[in-house]
């Protein structure tokens, strides 16, 4: 082929994606008005459009073009989907595992198996298929699964690939993506790194603080680590080298505060609407039970940075080089309100879905109110937040249909409950060995796995571990959730920390211990709100507030041991006396808190002295 004529079909095959892309994106913004069809049409359409898209636009061979195979592919996907929508009638009328499926169900169900496996290999890597190729053997050679048995389950079923995981995809996470992806082309982004410029960039550490605030806003609108580092940290990171950190500590500092994005609301990850729909609760309640510990997590970032500035005498940026905080909302302040559109809605009683498409429809029109951002918008704006919204999808959508495979396997099999008896026999029926094991597990899936997956399987087979030792059902799913999502910032694979290298130009292992050490909080919240289910709003306000109190001195405590500052250097018993007593704090209980209270008055006793020693000689 002439290259005249590649380049052709190369820019066919981009309209063709770009088409399909927006198509996607309007189908399921309709949906979010309407009303959701039927799962099978619902599900089989947005797990069509994925598929198709995938092998469109991410061809086999490293070609620029789809080769034959990509064809084949997507004409067999539409194929395999298409068969259930014509035999809507019998797929309702069967009854599963009664009826033998047809020589037809068998074949073009594990045709589908089979290019869910490769789809996902294309937008994640070998990870999650590999992991369910492993539990599908699982499954056939020690799980008494008969191969007609998998198919039936993963094709003719809502249990397997079109189970909950794809069904959240397709109701909720498409929709917040999109919304996402409006809000970015609206120059919301500028707005928080204004805000955060102007509220900390001129003091200690400013750059550092700025990096920490914006990735907490920008979390509100992306679920990703890797997208909250390429976009913030871009900024943030030569800002924090240029006034004196080491490109480690920026690096760091841009990971971890990225990171945390997963667990902010209003707007978390998509693992959080998959957790809405396991708990049976409404996706406000996730985002209320996330609040305290999501907050308890930046502050302790936010102390960590701001100590660490002033232990080694950093200045923040010329307070002439910020923006005026009243100038910064004059002009955009007014993008803030899709935002809170979509948590006024939530708060109305609607749905989260039905939330999102209210915040995409409010994105245009309030860009238009300023001149500023008027010059934004364009048709072009808008189809391009559309296609981008359907193409960031993708790997999502792939990740839950593929996790379906496990969740089918595990369901059908009883691993689950195998699972169960190991963790309770492993921790000799104590909660502590068993919330260890549960957090290693998750570190260690989710350093292979996107969040959304790693969480999906951690709940089939560690959280009823949980449960059954008396941890309540919200801490539980909780605490999977943080190690799902902190194996971004755990090396050896720490997917976020990579990001902020490529940045920073720092080395991975110096990077990734820095990272440990400033989200030291987030391994220590998950077992504060398993042990003390308040910091999830679960209890009395009385009780909420004094474990809130009591978590936020112990998380400041921690920070300010593990970077050896308070008020003035710490000396090197101070830090364990301060250490001992950020864990007495973090742990609830009258006399745990009191021993904490005890450590803390010592060392900020000790510290008021030398400093007044100090000054007086």
């Amino acid at each position: 082929m002439s290259s005249e004529s590649s380049d052709a079909v190369a820019r066919i095959v981009r309209q063709t994606a770009t088409l399909l892309a927006i198509a996607m994106s309007v189908y399921h913004l309709y949906v979010g008005v309407t009303g959701a069809p039927e799962a099978f049409f619902f599900r089989g359409a947005h797990l069509m459009f994925t598929l198709v898209l995938i092998f469109l636009i991410m061809p086999s061979f490293r070609r620029k073009v789809p080769h034959a195979v990509d064809y084949l592919m997507m004409v067999l996907s539409v194929a395999a989907i298409g068969y259930l929508w014509a035999n809507h009638d019998y797929l309702y009328s069967r009854f599963v595992f009664v009826d033998d499926p047809t020589t037809t169900d068998l074949i073009l169900g594990t045709i589908l198996v089979l290019i869910v496996l490769e789809s996902t290999r294309r937008v994640i890597g070998l990870a999650l298929p590999i992991t369910a190729i492993l539990f599908v053997v699982y499954g056939l050679a020690f799980g008494n699964m008969r191969p007609e048995q998998f198919i039936e389950m993963m094709y003719l079923t809502t249990e397997g690939i079109f189970g909950i995981p794809l069904g959240v995809s397709a109701t909720y996470v498409i929709l917040f993506i999109i919304f996402g992806a409006f809000v970015e082309r609206s120059g919301t982004g500028q707005l928080f790194m204004d805000s955060a410029n102007a509220v900390a960039g001129h003091t200690a550490g400013g750059p550092a603080k700025v990096a920490v605030i914006t990735s907490g806003l920008f979390g509100t609108i992306s679920g990703s680590a890797v997208a909250n580092v390429m976009t913030t940290g871009t900024f943030t990171i030569p800002m924090m080298q240029r006034i004196g950190y080491r490109p480690a500590f920026a690096g760091a500092v841009e990971a971890v505060a990225s990171t945390g994005g997963q667990i902010m609301p209003p707007i978390m990850g998509a693992a959080a609407f998959v957790m809405a729909e396991f708990l049976g609760a409404s996706y406000l309640q996730i985002t209320v039970y996330a609040l305290i510990p999501a907050v308890l997590y930046y502050w302790a970032v936010f102390a960590a940075v701001h100590l660490e500035a002033r232990r080694v005498g950093m200045r923040g940026m010329p307070r002439d080089e910020m923006p005026a905080f009243l100038h910064v909302l004059t002009a955009r302040g007014h993008l803030f309100v899709p935002l809170v559109t979509v948590v006024a809605v939530l708060f109305m009683g609607y749905s989260a879905p039905y939330a999102a498409v209210w915040g995409v429809f409010s994105v245009v029109p309030i860009m238009l109110l300023r001149q500023l951002t008027r010059r934004d918008v364009s048709f072009a704006m808008i189809m391009q937040a559309l296609e981008s919204g359907a193409r960031s999808t993708l790997a999502i959508a792939a990740a839950c249909a593929c996790a379906g495979i496990v969740i089918g396997v595990i369901a059908q099999t009883g691993l689950g409950l195998t699972f169960t008896s190991i963790v309770i026999a492993a921790s000799q029926d104590s909660l502590v060995p068993a919330l260890v094991l549960t957090m290693l597990a998750g570190i260690v899936l989710g350093m292979g796995l996107p969040t959304t997956p790693a969480y999906i399987i951690q709940v089939a087979l560690l959280v009823p571990a949980l449960i059954k030792l008396g941890v309540v059902a919200p801490a539980a799913h909780m605490f999977v959730f943080y190690f799902a999502i902190l194996s971004a910032i755990t090396p050896p694979v720490a997917l976020a920390v990579y990001a902020a290298i490529g940045l920073s130009k720092s080395p991975i292992w110096e990077t990734g211990l820095a990272a440990v050490k400033l989200g030291a909080t987030g391994y220590i919240v998950p077992f504060m709100f398993v042990f003390s289910p308040e910091l999830l709003m679960i209890g009395d306000w009385p009780a909420v507030a004094a474990a809130t109190f009591t978590a936020t001195i112990g998380v400041t405590c921690l920070a300010s041991s593990l970077h050896g500052f308070a008020l003035r250097p710490l000396d090197g018993w101070q830090r364990v006396v301060l250490l001992a007593g950020a864990l007495a704090l973090i742990k609830p209980g009258l006399m745990t808190d009191l021993i904490g209270a005890g450590c803390v008055l010592l060392v900020i006793g000790t510290q008021l002295m030398a400093r007044r020693a100090e000054a007086s000689g």
